[in-house]
């Protein structure tokens, strides 16, 4: 009453069933690997609009610094070379 000798039809169907179980797993596989393919598009996504967002926050607050100098160099011209001068004096000063 050993099964060890025993190689009837059960020893074929359980291969059977093994391939079908491998296939059933591979396929589950795929699937999860598109969900997750699918999550990091998203989220790529996601950061690219962020990073986007910051860029022309960013972009805007540097042209409206620019704008506020312009106008600050237009009202008071001498007071602006003098503090240009002044802080290209400091900084000869600190590199040397």
């Amino acid at each position: 009453m050993s099964r060890m000798g025993d190689t009837g039809n059960s020893g074929q169907v359980s291969g059977e069933n093994l391939g079908e179980a491998a296939q059933k797993v591979t396929q589950d596989l795929r699937e999860l690997g598109g969900q997750v393919r699918d999550a990091a598009r998203e989220k790529y996504e996601q950061y690219t609009g962020q990073a986007q967002d910051y860029y022309q926050q960013g972009r805007d607050t540097v042209q409206e610094w620019e704008h506020g100098l312009e106008s600050f160099v237009q009202e008071k011209p001498l007071q602006a070379v003098m503090i240009a001068a002044g802080v290209g004096l400091l900084l000869g000063l600190l590199w040397r």
